[in-house]
């Protein structure tokens, strides 16, 4: 397969550069220390046409597909990791669950205004007693008339307290196991939908995660997407997606580790000379350099057979668990290099190693990708 990026992809890659370079890396050390909201940030991604990338043209997106998509977020992300987990959720997660499941009119609804920026999205899966295994989620949901009335919490929702419309995925048949699960389209504004607590987090500080609570939200019939008792397949599907997102997140922060590090080697001097002219750095840099190259490369390959609409789950799972893995290594090794400075919030590495340790753990944790990959050929 052929990796090499056409003049337009090229394009787009260094647009991007010199958007979240100008606009996005000097707000992202403050939002992370306020624990704020990137509202502005999505903003200006907004106005490049950042939350669109998933949504047709028709419905006034820029329809990047799975390669644009990821080359924008590796750039988002290695400005600011907390705007590239919104940019990617929205994305890859409310406007592709639209694009392929929505009706016709769902799309026309919510589709344009979810691609200039107007509504944001938020997706809706896990619960406290339901992570890597989504299927024994309780969130209910009853018919009343037309209507369906969801009750229960929902947990770890990014920007949860800030989206306008989630995807929300609750219990329709408590007897048919993952068959008994139905997606619907949530509006926040609607009675009965609260954002409860703000999870204080490691990193990743300037994207919010918070507890949901659906006290009696009643959802118009119009609102189920997809088919009722269809949930789990869709939810499953959009997890491969996801995990193309959070790879190219993981790519991105691992490139600014490996950035950051180039630059402070070839400045730092030690024993007269800059510690750049170290073996043991320049050890490190090697490494760093082919698993940041190595995590690209899947990641595209995945993304290329999502453009082309073939089988890519286990692609994805590679990607996503290679990605991570890179995105923590090189965050460690650029504070080592960095040394006891990197101890410190007066360099961006100390974020970006708090950044990149959540990225083997949601979207399918580390364990759970193995999982993936090695059932893909055991079943064969």
């Amino acid at each position: 397969m052929d990796f090499e990026l056409s003049e337009d992809m090229q394009m787009l890659e260094q647009a991007a550069r010199e958007f979240a370079q100008s606009e996005l890396a000097p707000r992202a050390a403050i939002s992370d220390a306020n624990e704020e909201f990137v509202a502005e940030q999505i903003r200006l991604c907004a106005e490049q046409g950042f939350l669109g990338m998933a949504v047709p043209e028709e419905y006034g997106g820029s329809d990047l597909g799975a390669l644009g998509s990821s080359l924008v977020l590796i750039e988002v992300n290695n400005a600011c990791a907390s705007t590239g987990t919104t940019v990617s959720v929205h994305n890859s997660l409310t406007c592709e669950s639209l694009v392929r499941f929505g009706t016709d009119e769902q799309k026309q609804k919510y589709l344009p205004r979810l691609a200039t920026g107007e509504l944001l999205g938020a997706y809706a899966l896990s619960e406290a007693g339901s992570g890597s295994d989504a299927g024994s989620l309780v969130c209910k949901a009853e018919q009343d008339g037309d209507d369906w009335i969801l009750d229960g919490s929902k947990l770890w929702i990014s920007h949860g307290d800030q989206a306008d419309v989630v995807i929300v995925f609750a219990r329709t048949d408590p007897d048919a196991g993952n068959k008994g699960v139905t997606a619907f389209i949530v509006e926040t504004s609607w009675d009965g939908y609260k954002a409860g607590k703000k999870e204080l987090k490691m990193g990743l500080r300037g994207s919010s995660t918070v507890e949901l609570q659906l006290d009696g939200v009643r959802v118009p019939a119009e609102n189920v997407l997809g088919e009722v008792g269809r949930g789990f397949p869709i939810a499953l599907s959009l997890l491969d997606t996801g995990r193309i997102g959070i790879a190219s997140q993981a790519i991105g922060i691992a490139e600014a580790c490996l950035e950051a590090s180039v630059k402070y080697a070839g400045e730092r001097e030690q024993f007269g000379k800059p510690i750049a002219a170290f073996g043991a750095i320049q050890e490190k840099i090697a490494e760093m350099a082919m698993r940041v190259d190595a995590a690209r490369l899947l990641t595209f390959r995945a993304a290329v057979l999502k453009d082309k609409d073939q089988p890519h789950g286990r692609e994805a799972s590679m990607a996503k668990l290679m990605a991570s893995q890179t995105s923590n290594y090189c965050a460690k090794e650029a504070v080592q290099i960095h040394g006891g400075a990197g101890y410190t919030r007066d360099f961006p590495v100390e974020r970006y190693f708090r950044d990149a340790r959540v990225t083997e753990i949601y979207e399918g944790t580390t364990e759970i990708q193995r999982l993936v990959i090695a059932r893909s050929y055991l079943r064969k």
